[in-house]
């Protein structure tokens, strides 16, 4: 079979002027090689496409492929991870992992926030201020955060704010940094969980449940140096509840193949949604999906396989 691969590599964004939290989500060498490597011990052809803006004269000029291992985070835009899908869609190319929708759906947390608070999990309550001086209609304190960015962007000691001033001050610094609205949640105090999933729809199973206990406020800082960050598998109660929540989760958005899902506990250790990641980090040591499975006794090539697995049987695929 011959699989093309699809991703922002740091190298090739790196001269463009963007400093390292505008790079954090893009990949590096590592992960690219040791993925392709696999497929390759595997037995399949592949052929590193790379970013949208060379997988585009590509499709152009003809090229095709059995299937795309699509991880393509884009750089611009809250459609910025559901370009390449939708790419792929267009020239009827089957891609791993979710479709352009499920992508441009829940790289907005407020509105995955919704859909899930409508198929009757829990999610702490919220609000999307596209203005730093915006009613906020929740009890303190809260906690801020960008609406469409993903490893822990803009996340730090300051986004739990206790007062009106100390939210407008936050929603001010994000705003200007990010150039996009500010989900506002009620504070979770509880234990935070992410959860491993496997599969699509029906098919979809929990690697694992992994809890997540950091000295600091868990985001991009934190996220880059965690050598103070201490993971476990929780199979406790209330690590059950989690992967059962965060499942019907992955089910009602439509997400497919492979990713996590993040939730917290309120103070009563009652899991509540926070958000989903359908295009999980893949690094074969420092991701947070690859150190779940490790931790549930499945190497890099196991979750892999699993991932494309799920893939190529909603495409007619032998894997």
């Amino acid at each position: 079979m011959l699989i093309g691969m699809t991703y922002d590599l740091v190298a090739d964004w790196a001269g463009e002027g963007l400093d390292a939290e505008q790079l954090a989500e893009f990949d590096g060498e590592a992960t690219i090689a040791a993925i392709a490597a696999h497929f390759s011990r595997r037995g399949h052809r592949v052929e590193r496409i790379g970013r949208a803006r060379a997988l585009l004269p590509r499709l152009h000029d003809g090229a095709r492929w059995d299937i795309v291992f699509n991880i393509c985070e884009g750089l611009l835009g809250p459609g910025r991870e559901a370009l390449v899908p939708a790419l792929l869609e267009a020239f009827a190319i089957p891609g791993v992992f979710s479709d352009s929708l499920v992508l441009a759906l829940s790289l907005h947390k407020g509105h995955t926030k919704r859909i899930v608070r409508d198929a009757g999990l829990p999610t702490a309550d919220f609000a999307v201020l596209t203005r730093a001086d915006d009613t906020l209609p929740l009890a303190y304190p809260v906690f801020l955060k960008p609406v469409a960015e993903g490893t822990g962007k803009g996340i730090g000691p300051a986004s739990l704010c206790h007062t009106p001033r100390e939210v407008q001050a936050e929603a001010a610094r994000l705003l200007a940094r990010f150039g996009q609205p500010v989900l506002a949640e009620s504070y979770l105090p509880g234990r935070e969980f992410t959860v491993g999933i496997v599969g699509t729809g029906a098919a979809a199973e929990i690697v694992g449940v992994m809890e997540i206990h950091s000295p600091a406020t868990y985001g991009f800082a934190t996220k880059k140096h965690y050598e103070g960050v201490r993971y476990r598998l929780a199979d406790d109660a209330e690590g059950r509840a989690a992967a059962d929540i965060a499942l019907a989760a992955w089910r009602a958005l439509g997400c497919r193949d492979g990713g996590r899902v993040d939730l917290r506990s309120d103070a009563a250790g009652r899991p509540n949604f926070l958000e989903v990641n359908p295009l999980a980090g893949l690094h074969p040591v420092d991701s947070d999906l690859v150190i779940l499975a490790g931790l549930a006794g499945h190497d890099h090539g196991w979750l892999l396989d699993r991932i494309m697995a799920s893939a190529c049987a909603r495409c007619g695929l032998r894997w």
